[in-house]
């Protein structure tokens, strides 16, 4: 790699290499700027095969989306579709855009007080359009590349990415290759736009006003007009497992978490549940106790089982209480849910380790300070399996057979059942629940 068109070292004889360089010449940019005649202009010396790596603060003036903004955090708001995390004053967002990046990619620097700059609508479109521009200013079929700033998970320090491009492969997907020693590459998808910007921030910098760099050397990058663009690069949300910080994660888990009646035959990962029940046990107790606990049933055949004697003991209490057969025929089809999940868990409480004090009123409180404590397991379990992308059903049917169950499932006689979960991929998507105001439900004194 080299600074300029002509120096820089020597590649030992056949070794891939390539050049980089910035552009120097360029006008301050306004806006209605043709960018790619002031690239032309300042005489880059293009050829065809080459990259052109822009940074998008140029292309944002050009297209005119500098605004004026007294307070950048409304600018912020007003770019923001999604907030990913926030710390303090510093938000991590998704923007109109598609990007995920701090602050919406608003920047208030290089530019005048009192304006902040907004990034292209659209980068891709802005990349063809310079491309196609320099085609026919300098007859010459280059790769385009909108490169800006950004910060990663689990780095220190900022590098640039592409944001736009046009006529450049910006993944090289190697997968059903092997490597060189034979074995084979299964998920190797090179990011390769976000590398070649990354090369053009080494010699444009941030603060030395060259804007436009050119990479030279690798032509197999370049490709024709029917390109995808950057946008290829962003992470669909099935996808991306880092979706969300913190504090977000566990908002989005509890609102996730929905009802589900219906699902697939897609098995359920012991091993998802069993991180489920991890975080049900730190729900918390009274007197430093742990009062739940979880029984899993995982073959067909004891589910079948367990719902077979329920369902009985239930057919048994609707003729006893006088109940009609079509009556009982329906209400016994709402444990449906439990039958057709393909995982169910049954958490049960137990009272080791609780004050017994001779007195109803304490004791029938001192039980009811663990049957919260349960309950608490229990939802961290729902929530927690929602954060797994599990759908679940909470029913409390194994409550009123506790005998039928702790039989069945050979339990002891202090586990207390507390319904029943069933656990699986959900059929479709759950029906929206319908909104609350939390302030109906605060009293303030």
């Amino acid at each position: 790699m080299s600074g300029s068109p002509g120096g820089g070292g020597t590649a030992p004889s056949g070794a891939p290499s390539f050049r980089v360089w910035a552009v120097g010449g360029m006008p301050e940019v306004r806006a209605g700027d043709d960018l790619s005649k002031l690239i032309a202009a300042a005489g880059p010396g293009l050829v065809d095969g080459d990259i052109l790596l822009v940074t998008s603060k140029i292309v944002s003036k050009a297209e005119g989306r500098v605004v004026r903004a007294a307070d950048r955090e409304a600018a912020i708001d007003a770019e923001t579709v999604r907030v990913v995390a926030r710390r303090g004053p510093l938000r991590i967002v998704e923007n109109r855009q598609g990007l995920v990046m701090a602050a919406a990619g608003v920047d208030a620097s290089n530019t005048p007080a009192g304006t902040v700059l907004l990034l292209p609508e659209d980068s891709d479109a802005s990349a063809r359009a310079i491309r196609d521009g320099l085609r026919d200013t300098l007859g010459v079929e280059v790769g385009v590349v909108v490169t800006d700033t950004f910060g990663r998970p689990w780095r220190n320090g900022l590098t640039d990415v592409a944001i736009g491009a046009a006529g450049v492969r910006v993944l090289d997907d190697l997968r059903g290759g092997t490597d060189a020693h034979g074995n084979p590459l299964s998920a190797t998808i090179v990011a390769t736009a976000d590398e070649l910007a990354a090369a053009g921030d080494l010699v444009k910098g941030k603060a030395e006003g060259l804007p436009v760099a050119v990479v030279r050397g690798l032509p197999h990058v370049v490709s024709g007009d029917d390109s995808p663009g950057a946008r290829a690069l962003v992470r669909s949300a099935a996808d991306d497992m880092f979706r969300l910080g913190t504090s977000e994660a566990v908002r989005e888990a509890v609102t996730l978490r929905r009802t589900v009646r219906e699902f697939t035959d897609e098995p359920v990962d012991p091993g998802a549940v069993r991180r489920a029940v991890a975080a049900a046990v730190t729900a918390p107790a009274p007197h430093h106790t742990t009062p739940w606990r979880f029984v899993l049933l995982e073959s067909a055949e004891s589910r079948t089982r367990l719902l077979d004697a329920m369902r009985d003991a239930w057919i048994e209490d609707l003729r006893r209480d006088g109940k009609s057969e079509e009556s009982i025929v329906r209400r016994v089809r709402r444990g449906d849910v439990l039958r057709n999940a393909p995982y169910l868990a049954v958490p049960c409480l137990v009272m080791d380790g609780s004050h017994t004090y001779g007195d109803e009123r304490r004791d029938t409180a001192e039980r009811e300070m663990f049957v919260v404590a349960a309950g608490a397991g229990v939802q961290n379990f729902l929530v927690a399996l929602a954060g797994e992308r599990l759908g679940s059903a909470w029913v409390s049917s194994t409550m009123f057979c506790r005998s039928v169950v702790r039989e069945v499932l050979s339990l002891p006689s202090s586990w207390d059942p507390l319904g029943a979960v069933a656990v699986g991929h959900a059929a479709g998507v759950p029906r929206e629940r319908g909104g609350r105001d939390a302030e109906a439900f605060l009293t303030v004194r």
